[in-house]
């Protein structure tokens, strides 16, 4: 049974995605989860979004509505009753706020870490751009994108299908996972026309993340975003 943990908009979504061997990722794999493939491929995706009213048990905390989220993350599935769930698990999360981290790794075991943040987004007849950048010593490193034209809808199977719609999360804890539901529409999206990430990966991320991250890119798009509701599941532990 589902329960409405946590309510929010998720805005303008900037994904940047990397393919990356299964090896590097295998250590990290949720318990009674596996990897998720597209077309033979396992994926990273570095995302930057802006949460906007967001409510906890449907009550705003105060200074606490909204803020900027950027995180590592890559793609998994879990065999349930009605069949695959496609989730995604996170490497590392970033936001702005000490409470906001601590809420989530108390709840759901999620690797917050908080550290000063901001961000641009500018709208113009020619497009638009958004910027999420978080400070670590005394440095700014950044995710930025820019867009042109009208968003469109994901093909079914296509790439920009497989990285943005998955809508179950799972947090590795040892030989249990934990497993949260998150409900949205289906986001439209606009491919970037330019993208830019600056950041001292094997200090941000790990060593073991710094050849796929410092690579091309497989893909760069912007997602509209929409409402999300967060639901906590009854019986939430998975072991191996």
């Amino acid at each position: 049974m589902a329960r409405s943990f946590l309510t929010a908009e998720w805005r303008y979504l900037a994904m940047l995605n990397f393919g990356v061997d299964a090896e590097v990722l295998q250590p990290l794999v949720p318990a009674g989860t596996e990897l998720d493939f597209h077309e033979g491929r396992t994926f990273l995706s570095v995302v930057g979004f802006l949460f906007l009213n967001t409510r906890v048990l449907g009550v705003p905390v105060p200074l606490h509505r909204n803020f900027e989220e950027v995180n590592l993350r890559f793609y998994v599935r879990r065999r349930a009753e009605e069949g695959w769930r496609r989730g995604v698990t996170f490497v590392r999360e970033l936001v702005p706020r000490r409470a906001i981290a601590a809420l989530a790794r108390t709840f759901y075991g999620e690797p917050y870490s908080a550290l000063p943040m901001r961000h641009a987004v500018r709208c113009k007849e020619s497009g638009l751009s958004v910027a999420y950048e978080w400070q670590r010593a005394g440095r700014w490193e950044r995710l930025a994108m820019s867009v042109t034209g009208q968003p469109q809808d994901s093909a079914a199977d296509s790439h920009e299908e497989f990285i943005s719609e998955h809508y179950w999360g799972y947090t590795a804890r040892g030989a249990i996972s934990s497993e949260y539901e998150v409900e949205h529409p289906r986001w439209r999206f606009w491919p970037a026309t330019t993208w830019e990430f600056q950041a001292d990966i094997a200090s941000l991320y790990g060593e073991r993340f710094a050849h796929a991250l410092q690579a091309s890119p497989v893909s760069a798009f912007l997602a509209e975003g929409s409402l999300v509701q967060v639901n906590r599941r009854s019986a939430n532990s998975i072991r191996r």
